[in-house]
């Protein structure tokens, strides 16, 4: 299971059961948004400790891609139903519920995925306020199954045209059922739906800050690394550099940052990491210039996961060697958030012992004989964000795009070569450039450029040219679940391509991606 962080305890707290579905961290965030702390825990780690331990005040079941009409499928706690305390269920969660409180669900029905519209039939707390009863409203639906008879105490409230009990409800025991998915972006008033369950139902004051959490983990860290020394991986990106400041407030300059520079970053980023924590933070730190070493390294790779797992090996190595440079130390920070913890649990049932400084591949060796500091543990990526402006680290880092850790090894398809590294980094930097002067970039989730392992033919004034195709990619996401293309107009398009080709020898064509991203394929740091 997921511990319980001891920040959260003087909260209140929600609790999500999780049946599998793709979407549950997006239940979390919507709850956290509203100021409400919340967990989530898969169904078949769920008990009865728990349950007392975590001592939640409102519940929520995900949605999930098993079939109730199934056996083995998953099953909520029984215990849950006792707790007395209000449950919003979604989805797999509504059939569940049904199921194990009396209910039926059939399959063979009409299938009912994408959108679709709702009538609300009657009025409840869970829409008051939001949606009207006579009117119909969109949502998303994503279900085979349905609910074809109710459990005794719940009476329908909405309809839709596959889903007879879209929101089927018991006001007595506060049990309040949904078919469609309110967390999800595509079903506009959802969160509105979620504000109503946790505050207006649940009675909760939303008291979960950032400003709290800091003064929460500053007290948990002393605690934890108490007169002991601290080493942290610094990657300048948004997790290890936000985790470093909030370590150094808490102990001051017994934390050492390792900064191993493998060659592979864009251009002017290891001097912004250094001049930031040397210059503005005094944070003691190592700047590791490692970039033949890995090159080397690499010379002739060309497969991308090989390249990650190389640039992750000799990441651990340098690291090792560098916190043995400085007598070494008790403690090893590390940026975990908390999409990380959920996944770990999810496929292994245990904690993640991934580093995930540069790389997010590779593992801590036992030899390094290191206990973990993860601040962050706790957190999703915009609440990092919200961290990172609270302890007063500059819009340029709090801000900045996700960039994968091996940095522009992937952003260089086939063999890596200094030459083309230097080509790249070069057009990248010209592309966030006029991305900034459009004042675009924080419309933007993330943006890069990648140099194809193409050359054509071009002609360049009088003359014939044999260069690269540089690739320009930009995607928009609210939720960094799914993603799709940023929608330039082309005005911007012809700018970036022609200071790309005229300011950047080896490049003669320029393409721009518009690629979309399914759920569960964005690119993090």
């Amino acid at each position: 299971m997921v511990d319980a962080a001891p920040s959260a305890q003087v909260h209140e707290r929600v609790l999500i059961i999780d049946f599998g579905s793709q979407v549950t961290q997006l239940i979390a965030r919507r709850v956290r948004e509203n100021g409400v702390y919340c967990e989530i825990h898969p169904y078949n780690k769920v008990d009865a400790a728990l349950l007392k331990s975590f001592a939640p005040k409102a519940i929520i079941f995900s949605g999930g891609p098993a079939s109730v009409t199934e056996s083995p499928s998953p099953r909520a706690p029984q215990e849950a139903f006792a707790l007395g305390v209000p449950i919003l269920a979604i989805c797999y969660g509504q059939q569940t519920m049904q199921v194990q409180l009396g209910g039926v669900v059939e399959g063979g029905h009409a299938r009912e995925f994408g959108r679709a519209d709702i009538e609300i039939k009657k009025s409840s707390p869970l829409f008051e306020g939001v949606w009207e009863v006579g009117q119909r409203y969109p949502v998303w639906m994503s279900h085979g199954d349905r609910v074809t008879k109710l459990a005794d105490g719940f009476d329908v409230v909405a309809t839709s045209e596959n889903a007879p009990f879209a929101i089927a409800v018991d006001e007595k025991r506060r049990f309040y059922t949904t078919m469609f998915h309110p967390e999800v972006v595509h079903t506009p008033d959802g969160g509105k739906v979620l504000r109503n369950f946790t505050h207006r139902i649940a009675g909760l004051k939303g008291d979960w800050t950032m400003a709290a959490f800091k003064d929460e983990a500053i007290a948990r860290i002393r605690a934890q690394v108490g007169d002991g020394t601290v080493i942290c991986g610094l990657s300048g990106g948004v997790d290890s550099s936000v985790a470093a400041v909030l370590i150094h407030e808490a102990i001051g300059e017994r934390l050492h940052c390792v900064f191993v520079d493998h060659g592979l970053m864009r251009k002017d980023e290891a001097a912004q990491v250094v001049t930031l924590f040397r210059d503005h933070y005094n944070i003691p730190l190592i700047h590791a210039d490692e970039s033949a070493r890995f090159l080397g390294a690499l010379a002739g790779v060309s497969d991308p996961e090989v390249k990650r797992k190389t640039i992750g090996k000799l990441f651990i190595d340098v690291f090792e060697e560098k916190a043995k440079s400085i007598g070494g130390a008790a403690f090893l920070a590390q940026g975990t958030l908390y999409p990380d913890v959920i996944e770990s649990v999810s496929a292994i049932g245990g904690p993640s012992v991934t580093i995930k400084s540069h790389h997010n591949v590779g593992g801590l060796p036992e030899r390094m004989n290191m206990k973990l500091v993860e601040p962050l543990r706790d957190l999703f990526k915009d609440e990092v964000r919200a961290l990172g402006r609270e302890l007063g680290l500059p819009e340029t880092f709090v801000g900045r795009h996700p960039f994968p850790g091996p940095g522009l090894a992937i952003r260089v398809p086939g063999e890596i070569t200094a030459e083309k590294l230097d080509i790249l980094r070069e057009a990248d930097a010209i592309y966030l450039d006029e991305i900034r002067k459009a004042g675009l970039y924080d419309a933007i989730w993330q943006a890069f450029a990648v140099l194809l392992p193409v050359r054509t033919v071009g002609v360049m004034g009088d003359g014939r040219t044999y260069e690269y195709v540089c690739a320009l990619r930009a995607v928009t996401s609210s939720d960094g679940m799914t993603a799709d293309f940023f929608a330039f107009d082309m005005g911007f398009l012809g700018r970036a391509a022609t200071r790309i080709i005229n300011e950047v020898r080896g490049v003669n064509r320029v393409v721009y991606d518009v690629t979309s991203k399914p759920p569960g394929t964005i690119e993090w740091e």
